[in-house]
């Protein structure tokens, strides 16, 4: 046999390390036991067994966001490639770029309802960037080193290849992949010049402009958020992100707003309805941002930087749309601007940052910490305060606790910040922040969490106890859906349809039955001694954490409203008032 002849499995593993991967999360089955077989022979690729296949999407996810690498999930036929499609969806919608490697049943006896067979590439072609079925051996290095290529260009995000067990078995002929032509697809990178230039046109005339910037300067390259960091310093302009952009510009920086959308700052919102200028970078006009789209930002002139040439004028129309990379974009911008003289409207600006202070004295996250229950945002608050000075990586679950998070920690750089945006999927946050913890050993991870969350992925305790991963799972445990309950009590006449549980856990015992350090906190003066115990403990922890049962998230936007139309809160009433003043309770 020549050195370039190999069997199906083997050319996995040959592709894997070629691409540079260093570690895959999976879970065997008889579909995929040959890889598993080549894995076990090897050492270069470490393997993570998960303890359901849905968690190592999510882990692979959380590798890729906290590293900027593709992760790797490894999946078998049937149920195994199901089990990854909330996964998939997850990825694609946040733009993260992984590679779900799945098992088939063999070639001969695709269609023939075999066991554990499903239509894999049917399932999953909503929602992977693209996927492919690979019948002969010859054809799957390719294939592999074109997944790889398609997950990280452009737009970043899922990609599925499905491979039949003969095809695993059977030998053929192996290629690298310098050896591949990918020149099919290669996705715009550099903006027009021509619109480059009218951006900075309205650069030097805005009188209120804003910076809304979301993933995708993350998604560009830590050089991105570097650029960003350069524009928004020199030209003095405000700055507010979507969820998934946080940490492109640093929380502490002097520009900064806050978090825009529907549970974003009252000065973000206030700054993106009145704003003239809407500088939009890397940010696809998510619902949760624009709010009711006929009142969205109604004054301002829309740029749009967006290297995905579908969601320029999908949701809103841009006066100035820029195709390309928004590293690259930045760079020329940067270069026009300052070779135009570094203009910009400065009279006018110094109002804008004027009427912004203003806003900012509403101080819409203030809260009080009375009475004998945690509240959320206290624990919250006490979190960052103790935490801030690590190497320190968030991930969350999906609800209440989320939007604390994102309101009360600051994050400095990108890709320390690991949540799930587009598909809100509960039970993402803690085998996300398994794959953080495994490219980052050394670092503090800690997953944001509610109680239901939390239970939806928890049998991954016993991942992290058997790898010694030592995540820290922070749950604000208010024994209710709480983001469904909120919506209930404000939309739904108090009508609490089945948005609590009568049968929880004893978390504490939970953990410890895993192997797991478990620590409970119910009273607000023993928290910082309660969470330094959790930072300080060399291993995996649940730290439950009884909060405050019925405690909304605000400011909130409802839905079909405008920016304008806020909800604060109200701790005379302990209800919410409007932007404008009205109380309801």
């Amino acid at each position: 046999m020549s050195s370039k002849q190999m069997t199906g499995a083997q050319m996995v593993v040959k592709a894997l390390k070629d691409q540079g991967v260093d570690t895959v999360f999976g879970y065997p089955g008889g579909a995929v036991l040959p890889i598993y077989d080549e894995i076990f022979q090897q050492n270069d690729i470490r393997h993570f067994l998960v303890r359901h296949e849905q968690a190592a999407v999510h882990a692979a996810e959380g590798y890729a966001r906290s590293t900027g690498k593709i992760g790797v999930a490894l999946v078998t036929s049937g149920p195994g490639a199901t089990n990854a499609v909330t996964g998939l969806t997850d990825a694609l919608m946040d733009s993260i770029p992984i590679l779900v490697l799945s098992g088939q049943v063999p070639t001969f006896m695709i269609g023939s309802d075999a066991f554990q067979e499903a239509d894999t590439v049917g399932i999953t072609r909503p929602c992977t960037k693209h996927n492919w079925l690979v019948k002969e051996t010859d054809r799957l290095a390719p294939v592999l080193h074109e997944a790889f290529h398609v997950a990280q260009s452009g737009r970043p995000g899922p990609v599925l290849v499905d491979i039949p067990k003969d095809v695993q078995f059977a030998s053929g002929q192996y290629v690298g992949p310098k050896q591949i032509k990918t020149s099919h697809y290669q996705p715009r990178m550099k903006g027009d010049a021509e619109a480059i230039e009218q951006m900075v046109e309205a650069i030097e005339t805005a009188e209120r402009p804003v910076f809304y910037t979301g993933g995708g300067v993350i998604n560009s390259g830590p050089a991105a958020s570097q650029l960003l960091r350069e524009l928004v310093e020199a030209t003095g302009f405000p700055i507010t992100s979507t969820l998934m952009g946080l940490g492109a510009y640093p929380a502490s920086g002097d520009k900064w707003l806050g978090m825009l959308g529907m549970h974003g700052l009252y000065e973000a919102n206030m700054a993106m309805h009145g704003c003239d200028l809407m500088l939009n970078i890397g940010a696809r006009f998510d619902d949760r941002i624009t709010g009711r789209l006929d009142a969205f930002s109604p004054l301002s002139t829309k740029v749009h930087v967006d290297i995905d040439p579908s969601s320029i004028n999908k949701v809103v129309k841009a006066d100035i749309p820029i195709l390309g990379d928004v590293g690259h974009v930045l760079e020329d911008a940067l270069r026009v601007w300052k070779a135009r003289g570094r203009k910009v409207n400065r009279e006018a600006l110094q109002k804008w940052w004027a009427q912004i202070e203003q806003w900012k004295t509403v101080d819409c996250l203030a809260f009080t910490q009375d009475g004998p229950n945690i509240r959320p945002q206290y624990a919250v608050a006490r979190l960052e305060a103790l935490t801030k000075g690590h190497d320190r990586y968030i991930c969350t679950e999906v609800g209440q606790h989320q939007m604390w998070a994102a309101q009360y920690l600051g994050f400095e750089d990108p890709n320390r910040w690991m949540t799930s945006g587009g598909l809100g999927t509960m039970g993402y946050g803690q085998p996300a922040a398994m794959g953080v913890q495994v490219a980052h050993p050394d670092a503090l991870v800690i997953n944001v969490a509610g109680e239901a969350s939390w239970l939806m992925n928890m049998q991954e305790m016993g991942t992290m106890v058997q790898y010694r991963l030592p995540v820290k799972q922070f749950i604000l445990n208010n024994e209710r859906l709480g983001m469904v309950r909120q919506w209930q009590e404000l939309l739904h006449g108090e009508r609490y349809s089945q948005s609590w549980s009568e049968a929880l856990p004893d978390f504490v015992k939970l953990a410890e039955a895993f192997g797991a350090k478990g620590i409970q906190c119910a009273d607000p003066a023993d928290l910082d001694d309660a969470i330094m115990e959790m930072i300080e403990h060399d291993g995996p922890v649940v730290f439950d954490c009884l909060v405050e049962k019925h405690e909304n998230c605000f400011p909130m936007i409802p839905s079909g409203k405008a920016h304008n139309e806020m909800l604060l809160a109200n701790a005379e009433t302990q209800g919410a008032i409007t932007a404008t003043g009205a109380v309801l309770v």
